[in-house]
């Protein structure tokens, strides 16, 4: 299965290759308004892919969906739910922590508490084969321009109890764009990953479209 992974377009859409699924992990407009969502469900359209499945992101406060959705156009809207595409459980959980000096016209789907965000990562299936968040666990892709890891570490303890995970796929910090194979050796709070980890933000920190859809054969 051809599977092509993107977030973080914020107004960016670009030509894709085509192939089975498509994933888009949120941050999908420039200025967040309802003519931009519109023109991202045209291109999300315009893909050549069998199923398109995406969430939304802290910069997405305006949606015309008001729950998640299954259109008969080839795509599916998760916020805290589930689809199915070739016998694979897809769960998708926008939800990230706001954190100091955060833009407040940037806090859609943001909690301020740890706690607020695990009751969030807890609504996750232990079944999921593929996971799709806005934001990464902690040493998964997290690393800011700081030089500082800013992942999760409720999802990272999330991530311990889905025994049947083949994909996860975020953006949020775009300067960690990139993949990790399994199996690979991760410090601190993992001994080894057993599924493909993708940071699939299409922009960089300077918010230049110069990074390319990751794509995943499984």
């Amino acid at each position: 299965m051809i599977i092509d992974c993107i977030a973080d377009l914020h107004g960016f859409y670009p030509k894709l290759e085509g192939g089975d699924l498509l994933i888009v992990a949120g941050d999908l407009t420039a200025r967040d308004t309802g003519s931009e969502h519109l023109k991202f469900i045209e291109w999300l359209c315009e893909q050549k892919y069998r199923k398109k499945v995406f969430i939304l992101g802290n910069h997405d406060n305006y949606t015309s969906f008001n729950e998640p959705i299954e259109d008969n156009r080839g795509f599916s809207y998760l916020c805290d739910s589930c689809t199915e595409f070739e016998g694979l459980k897809i769960w998708g959980s926008p939800w990230t922590k706001t954190f100091e000096g955060m833009n407040s016209k940037c806090k859609a789907f943001t909690v301020d508490t740890d706690e607020e965000l695990a009751e969030k990562y807890k609504l996750i299936p232990n079944d999921t084969e593929i996971l799709i968040t806005h934001g990464p666990a902690i040493c998964m892709l997290d690393r800011t321009i700081e030089n500082r890891h800013v992942g999760s570490v409720n999802l990272s303890a999330q991530l311990g109890f889905l025994n049947n995970l083949k994909l996860h796929i975020f953006g949020h910090i775009h300067e960690s764009y990139g993949r990790i194979d399994p199996p690979a050796y991760l410090p601190n709070f993992f001994d080894i990953s057993k599924h493909y980890c993708v940071n699939a933000s299409h922009v960089n920190e300077n918010y230049e479209p110069v990074n390319a859809p990751i794509r995943i054969i499984l």
